[in-house]
């Protein structure tokens, strides 16, 4: 297999907000990312973006039914969408009790509290919790306790 291109890992993602300056904002005071890219688009709209919580890549684009099909298919936020998520984010982080408080704090939605999900003495431990964030994507946050 090839190797990705430097500073890309091997999959990203990206999330569809109805606001994604705003959710920019959220997702940086809630969750820590950091601004890597975000290209403004001449309506004043975020045209690409891509967001970094360690080797982790995101991109945030404008998603609700009123914009325009892009690549052939319509994309919303989960609020469009009455809440629904055809797919759930997963990134680990250092402390998960901790970032679970500032994610608190930054008015996200906990959905599970940080709980130790032990798989057993041949796979692994995790300390983990769920939260929704601004749009209501559901995210989990992972710390590895054992593995």
């Amino acid at each position: 297999m090839k190797p990705t291109p430097a500073d890309w890992p091997r999959l990203s993602s990206a999330l569809f907000y109805e606001d994604a300056r705003k959710a920019i904002d959220w997702l940086i005071a809630a969750f820590d990312f950091k601004v890597r890219i975000k290209v403004d688009a001449e309506d004043g709209s975020i045209a690409h973006s891509e967001l970094t919580y360690g080797e982790a890549v995101i991109m945030v684009a404008e998603g609700s039914p009123k914009r325009a099909a892009r690549f052939g298919v319509p994309s919303v936020s989960p609020r469009a969408a009455g809440g629904a998520n055809t797919q759930s984010v997963m990134l680990y982080v250092d402390d998960a009790i901790a970032h679970c408080e500032r994610a608190r704090a930054a008015g996200a939605t906990i959905t599970m509290e940080p709980a130790l999900h032990d798989y057993g003495e041949e796979y692994w431990a995790d300390r983990a919790y769920g939260v929704l964030d601004c749009d209501g994507h559901l995210w989990w946050f992972s710390e590895r306790v054992r593995g």
